[in-house]
């Protein structure tokens, strides 16, 4: 299903990245030819108005002048003096001849009329010309038309544009080449950007679904015992029938409590479970707690100890009930986990910033590379010593309380050997 959903999303993003780009493009594209042509075509008429200058003050029209004028090919030139063609023309080629055929054509029917009505003795027309008859021409063409006491004189140039359409075609090549390169940067992009954006969806779903699993399998066993006993006291004695009684309600017991911590975690993931903070005071509440484990240490016939500062220490405000939870998982595992004759030892230290909880055991201890693994859902460090009561969901929800002081829990080695498990708490709200 997420390999589906990050190739559809990759493709929507890219898509949608590529799209804007490319619009973009076009249009700076569309803004830098219209700029080069502008610029080409005011070059040409301020080339052309040199001339015409030039021209004025020229009394005799001679063949070297012209040849100047053309500039090794750059212009074209096709003179006219009274509609009679000037002896300069015979030495256009037939192709360039039909041009200014053509040039003349499109003048006569466009500006012509225009020209005529000019207040001045000279006057001149810039415009483009095309001699496909499409397009928005592939010459620049300029028109001189000179009263004198002769008659009227007139000259054509025509300067091709093939320059700049080749400076626009390495443009729009180089404009392409971008294009790709950039495409190919913003797919791969999307691809891995994509990927890391739908990683820790993928990995929520492994959770749940390993979540699930799990919950399946701790259901299973109290649930196969309970139908068990059920089945097998239907033809029991009285005396086995209330030992099957005394299993089901065990095991129904050990179910409820599972359930429970099932729908703690599932509140605290859809972030309704809140903390009733107020000032509390923690050396009170760890002597509490002390009191209230001492027996069942003796029971499992391990030493229970307890270190609290010398001096007051401040109210901190926390949930009460809930760091005394936090604190009773914390005992029960380190009792799980360290054997008769082992030290468990309950601490507090303050330093005004942070207020630390410490329990510390003399047990088997965690390997580093499961240290980070123990706050998982499920997780137990060793299945083979866990007892039957504990699901792994202990540290998981103790994690949870801890974040919802805005606090943590940390987990270290104890000196000589076993865990110690640190709550942090700040000191101000």
């Amino acid at each position: 299903m997420f390999q589906k959903v990050h190739v559809r999303l990759a493709l929507m993003c890219a898509g949608t990245t590529i799209f804007i780009l490319f619009a973009m493009s076009c249009g700076a594209l569309y803004i830098s030819e219209h700029g080069l042509k502008t610029r080409s075509f005011i070059s040409f008429q301020n080339d052309m108005n040199t001339l015409v200058s030039n021209l004025e003050q020229q009394t005799i029209i001679t063949h070297e002048w012209l040849t100047r004028i053309e500039d090794n090919g750059k212009y074209l030139i096709n003179v006219i003096d009274n509609g009679v063609p000037f002896l300069y023309n015979e030495r256009s080629t037939p192709e360039q001849k039909a041009l200014f055929e053509m040039a003349w054509d499109c003048y006569e029917q466009t500006f012509a009329v225009e020209s005529t009505v000019s207040a001045f003795d000279t006057w001149h027309m810039e415009y483009r010309f095309s001699s496909t008859g499409r397009g928005s021409g592939d010459y620049y063409a300029c028109v001189t038309t000179s009263q004198r006491n002769s008659g009227t004189f007139q000259v054509m140039i025509l300067c091709s544009m093939e320059p700049l359409l080749v400076q626009i075609r390495t443009q729009r090549i180089l404009f392409v080449l971008l294009d790709v390169l950039a495409f190919a940067a913003l797919a791969l992009f999307s691809w891995h950007f994509t990927k890391r954006l739908l990683s820790p969806l993928e990995e929520n779903q492994r959770q749940q679904n390993q979540f699930i699993a799990a919950a399946s399998h701790e259901l299973r066993t109290p649930l196969a015992v309970i139908l068990s006993c059920a089945s097998a006291s239907g033809r029991a004695s009285e005396e086995e029938r209330g030992h099957f009684l005394d299993s089901i309600q065990s095991e129904g017991l050990r179910m409820s409590r599972l359930i429970d911590d099932m729908l703690l975690l599932t509140r605290a993931d859809q972030c309704r479970w809140t903390v009733q903070k107020k000032d509390t005071e923690l050396d009170t509440l760890l002597l509490d707690t002390f009191e209230a484990f001492e027996p069942s240490a003796k029971e499992q016939g391990v030493r229970l100890t307890i270190s609290l500062p010398e001096g007051a220490v401040p109210p901190v405000p926390c949930d009460p009930e809930r760091i005394r939870q936090v604190l009773a998982i914390l005992l029960h595992n380190a009792f799980s986990y360290t054997p008769k004759g082992g030290c468990v030892r309950l601490s507090l230290v303050y330093d005004g910033k942070t207020a630390r909880l410490t329990v510390a055991d003399t047990g088997i201890g965690i390997p580093d590379e499961e240290k980070k693994k123990v706050f998982e859902r499920f997780y137990r460090a060793d299945q083979s010593r866990s007892e039957k009561g504990h699901f792994g969901l202990g540290l998981c929800i103790a994690a949870e309380i801890a974040g919802a002081h805005h606090g943590r829990i940390l987990v270290t080695d104890t000196p000589g050997g076993g865990s110690t498990f640190t709550v942090v708490l700040r000191t101000q709200s």
